[in-house]
């Protein structure tokens, strides 16, 4: 059965990790959560950052003290591949955000991804993903475990009906981004727990693009929310981590697990991590109004086809959108009128702002065309079944000023 998440203690005042209290009144904004959440208020040799731990051993006073310390498992260090002290006050930090009980953190979002998986599944069970899931979390699945005997299924993006109809009794998890890349489809995250809580499987939810700003799916009742943290989180590209957020009874196994397989991260990109969040919900807000802006720039134009961003009503899932979401993301995919792929590339290559690369989620906007990107490889057939066209384009939008970018993407759509 699914254990009920508690909503987070955030030490604002005290120093005491076992006994943190929240300031009298409403519950801390999320900038407020994003600067203080996780970090004692009186840090080594008064500095105001913490500081970062390059430490790979911790030492002992005497054998009393190891044995204290296995015995009454006290919350310290001993060996840097199981825990390190800047870690720990960022995933007390990032567990905040969530609403959740307890965060881990990963060398990767794939890392994550890849140990709970290994520490949840076992020979003869299933994991059913939505379609629009980012194709290497399915390809691990679908070409990895599989030697060990688990299974992965594909049912339709927000098909519930199909999901649910998937479901058997080897079913152990379902898996889910939201909103998906690069359709941008919105998953009704309440409908989706329900359906596990119902069947009693767990659920997972990649919020990689949606971010803590954007949307809550731990409110909503999911049971895991996985982010690579190289994007919005950390927001900066120049770092990769990646995150878990559950109960501390749900994560206690990945913990183990991460600690065995050395999938952690390093001090410093752990400070980076820490660092780019204190900017957090002022950067969501840029990517959220430039999002939405380039959009509805994108709609109107002649040259576009088709625009995929949920908070255009012409999206399908915008009114899921409206109801899950605070904002829409910087993301947006659409597909040039009338063009191959060699005249979308042009398209690409005519950009000034935006550099090409793949990711998400920093202060300079992103754009690549998917096909050539991360499909190019495949099949016409496999592209076609993966919803990839040969005339889509995806921009990842920073937090440069609007108007700039609505002018760059104009001269280069009428080169």
């Amino acid at each position: 059965m699914k254990t009920k998440q508690r909503s987070p203690s955030i030490t604002l005042q005290s120093s005491n990790h076992d006994e943190p209290r929240e300031p009298e009144g409403q519950p801390p904004g999320l900038s407020t959560l994003s600067v203080h959440a996780g970090e004692d208020r009186q840090k080594v040799a008064h500095a105001i950052t913490d500081p970062i731990f390059v430490a790979s051993t911790y030492t002992f006073a005497n054998t009393k003290a190891v044995i204290d310390y296995i015995e009454q498992k006290q919350p310290r260090e001993e060996y840097g591949r199981y825990g390190n002290p800047s870690e720990r006050v960022l995933e007390r930090k990032l567990a905040a955000l969530d609403g959740g009980e307890s965060a881990l953190v990963f060398s990767s979002g794939m890392s994550a991804l890849a140990v709970l998986l290994l520490a949840k599944l076992n020979a003869g069970d299933e994991v059913l993903f939505f379609d629009e899931c980012y194709h290497r979390s399915r390809e691990f699945c679908a070409k990895h475990l599989s030697r060990f005997g688990v299974t992965t299924r594909e049912v339709r993006a927000c098909d519930y009906d199909a999901l649910e109809a998937a479901v058997t009794p080897r079913t152990r998890l379902l898996i889910s981004e939201s909103p998906t890349n690069p359709h941008l489809s919105v998953v009704d995250l309440e409908r989706f727990a329900e359906i596990g809580r119902r069947r009693e499987v767990e659920t997972l939810i990649d919020a990689t693009l949606g971010t803590p700003f954007n949307i809550q799916p731990i409110s909503a009742g999911i049971d895991y929310v996985l982010h690579s943290a190289t994007k919005y989180l950390g927001g900066h590209n120049d770092l990769l981590a990646g995150t878990l957020v559950g109960t501390a009874e749900q994560l206690e196994p990945v913990r183990k697990l991460r600690g065995i397989t050395g999938a952690i991260n390093s001090p410093h990109n752990v400070y980076l991590l820490e660092r780019g969040l204190k900017t957090f919900e002022l950067r969501m807000q840029r990517h959220n109004e430039n999002g939405l802006a380039v959009a509805e720039f994108l709609a109107g134009h002649p040259r576009i086809e088709k625009v995929y961003y949920p908070g255009l009503p012409s999206h399908p899932y915008y009114e899921v959108a409206k109801r899950t979401m605070r904002g829409f993301g910087g993301l947006v995919t659409f597909l040039v009128r009338d063009a191959d792929w060699q005249q979308t590339a042009r398209v690409v290559d005519s950009v000034r702002i935006p550099r090409i690369a793949p990711s998400l989620g920093g202060v300079e906007s992103l754009i690549e065309q998917p096909l050539v990107m991360s499909y190019y490889e495949c099949s016409p057939e496999e592209r076609r079944q993966y919803g990839i066209a040969d005339n889509m384009i995806r921009l990842a939008c920073g937090i440069e000023n609007s108007v700039d970018l609505i002018a760059d993407l104009k001269q280069a759509l009428e080169r």
